[in-house]
């Protein structure tokens, strides 16, 4: 069944303001809680938000054509789908908002790109520009790192990958108002990235799966569409995706708020974006890792080795909040939670969010053969080494 012919879009008023009562119900659910692939995801929202199923579309739709929402769509674990990673960008700061609007307008693997600020001149502060990058399996991150190098024309970069992860969510709604050192009764849970290969089929799948929905495809039939896009059956497209979930590939179905400009009832999700660093003992960053994870606060956190130019901090996170002064509280409560554990930590700073955008990266190996092609890159030579790829 083609999704066009369910739910057609309403004429209704729909209030667009997040204080709304019905909107901050729906976005509790749907921002960030539905892991997994799911069926209905409508009508999950709808039964775990107790708003009706069709007020829950007709307001995702109506938040998504006015911006509020910047995208609805299922996420992936795209550390299992491709080799990814933090990167940090030293760039004159004359060629910086050059560098930036490269990464973002011209690389499509280029995700999260952020302008980031310290309080002071610290350590590795000289690294303004920061971005997450993912090449497709079988190239090398660290020839395309090397190629955005040379075309914004930086001083040095660090790479960062993720060794593991213990946070993966951005729940912007269900967040505001916590209380600072507001956490779970027990450690996160911790996922090492690991990536597997697909088949063909299983490609085709999440290339349909993956594609952000536009106002008019939000519908209670959802994926009828993606399986015609995907060549397969509705029931054969479910079942794939149900599969890639199983094998710790699949996110969330989420609807992802704006949280950079501000949405169109004229508020704002949020205001500052802040990056924790924090520096432990080697061998106790899974330790530390599954303790700072545990803050509920925190949308992300991993454990990346920063290097000498970080002062060797090894964990990360990252919050975000409308007050600065109440996110510095949140982080002082999980500082504070470190030492009461005896954790040590030789060394913390926080990276302040300024000019940022952001996009899914692109993780399919037929993209990167185009966008090769489009920048007159030898698709050969940017293949990882045979060294590289066993690592």
């Amino acid at each position: 069944m083609s999704g066009a012919t369910t739910s057609q879009p309403s004429h209704s008023f729909v209030p667009l303001s997040l204080d709304d009562p019905v909107n901050t119900a729906i976005l509790a659910i749907s921002e960030d809680t539905l892991e997994g692939f799911q069926r209905d995801p409508f009508g999950e929202i709808a039964a775990r938000s107790g708003v009706p199923v069709k007020t829950v579309i007709e307001g995702i739709r109506a938040l998504l054509a006015a911006g509020t929402i910047r995208r609805v769509r299922q996420t992936l674990l795209s550390t299992n789908l491709a080799d990814g990673a933090l990167v940090a960008w030293q760039v004159p700061n004359e060629r910086l908002q050059e560098a930036f609007d490269f990464m973002f307008q011209r690389d499509p693997f280029s995700g999260h790109v952020v302008i980031r600020t310290t309080h002071s001149e610290t350590a590795g502060s000289k690294y303004r520009l920061w971005t997450t990058v993912k090449v497709p399996q079988g190239f090398s991150l660290q020839k395309h790192c090397d190629f955005l190098a040379s075309k914004v024309c930086v001083d040095a970069y660090r790479i960062m990958s993720a060794k593991a992860l213990f946070v993966l969510g951005v729940g912007h709604t269900r967040r505001r108002g916590m209380e600072p050192g507001s956490k779970s009764d027990k450690p996160a849970e911790v996922m090492y990235p690991n990536v597997v290969e697909l088949s063909e089929l299983e490609w085709r799948v999440l290339t349909a799966l993956k594609r952000e929905f536009t106002p008019d495809e939000i519908v209670r039939d959802l994926w009828g569409d993606r399986a015609q896009q995907a060549a397969v059956s509705l029931d054969e497209f479910c079942r794939v995706a149900e599969s890639l979930h199983q094998r710790k590939l699949l996110g969330r179905f989420s609807t992802f708020l704006e949280h950079v400009k501000e949405t169109a009832s004229g508020e704002r999700v949020t205001r500052y974006n802040a990056l924790f660093h924090w520096a432990v003992p080697a061998g106790r960053e899974v330790e530390a890792g599954l303790e700072v994870g545990r803050h509920h606060i925190l949308t992300h956190c991993y454990w990346r080795e920063a290097g000498p130019e970080f002062n060797n901090v090894n964990v990360m996170g990252v919050a975000h909040g409308t007050d600065k002064s109440l996110v510095l509280a949140h982080k002082a409560a999980i500082d504070a939670h470190l030492a009461s554990l005896g954790i040590p930590v030789a060394y913390t700073n926080v990276f302040w969010g300024g000019r940022s955008e952001i996009k899914p990266s692109e993780i399919s190996p037929l993209a990167y053969e185009s966008w090769c092609e489009e920048m007159g890159l030898a698709l050969e030579g940017m293949r990882a080494s045979e060294t590289a790829a066993a690592t």
